[in-house]
């Protein structure tokens, strides 16, 4: 799609529903030369690290272009559930930490949920990029929709009518980023995600905001599905 594709669909689908930020584009990058120019990067530009979810907010709320590298970030579940440790089995660091954190009851209850989470191996990517749909930078791997339950209604009504399915959700409370960023990319499946803690206490998300993630692909069909 052109960028002036994007930002049609971006502007419509942000107009129709009302919503309140940006649309995300998302893209996993094996290099990080391949950062789009002007993308800002927390530890360059703030002199600091930040968690993904926070990245997220500032590219749907500040309009910026966000680039995530391992020295960028401070979330070691997120750093963990993306790929940027060094934890031999993921699964069972992330679990070990649920339980440790009173998320989970067991070690290896932590390690079973942990397991049953949509990640990205170690090193599958070097970096991610946040950026607004409308910007039309590059092709996004994930397309990701913040807005309230009524509007989330819709963008599920927009696209079970093209789709002919129904949009799946896999909850936790925890790590969410991982499920409306990732999940989309790995599985080409559209995703409803309540969103976890650290959206919460970190990135200013809403107690009445909610999202809906796709794979880059289904834009257009998501955009046809709204206005039929």
């Amino acid at each position: 799609m052109a960028q002036t594709g994007y930002k049609e669909s971006a502007d419509f689908i942000r107009n129709d529903l009302r919503l309140k930020t940006l649309p995300v584009a998302v893209k996993f990058l094996k290099q990080t030369a391949a950062f789009p120019e002007k993308t800002r990067q927390p530890s360059v530009v703030l002199g600091k690290r930040v968690t993904i979810c926070q990245g997220v907010t500032m590219a749907r709320t500040y309009g910026w272009t966000v680039g995530l590298t391992q020295e960028d970030l401070i979330c070691v579940p997120g750093m963990i559930a993306f790929g940027f440790s060094d934890a031999p089995d993921p699964a069972e660091t992330l679990g070990k930490l649920f339980c440790e954190v009173e998320f989970s009851q067991s070690d290896e209850m932590g390690r079973n949920e942990a397991g049953r989470m949509v990640r990205l191996e170690n090193r599958e990517c070097e970096a991610i990029i946040l950026a607004p749909l409308q910007k039309g930078l590059y092709d996004p791997d994930t397309v990701v929709f913040h807005g309230n339950p009524a509007q989330m209604m819709r963008l599920i009504q927009g696209l079970v009518y093209e789709e002919n399915r129904r949009i799946s959700g896999n909850f936790g409370g925890k790590v969410e980023c991982s499920e409306y960023l990732i999940a989309p990319y790995k599985t080409q499946s559209p995703r409803i995600v309540i969103p976890g803690m650290g959206d919460r206490i970190f990135s200013m998300t809403q107690d009445d905001e909610m999202v809906c993630s796709i794979p880059g692909h289904l834009l257009e069909k998501l955009v046809q599905g709204l206005k039929k």
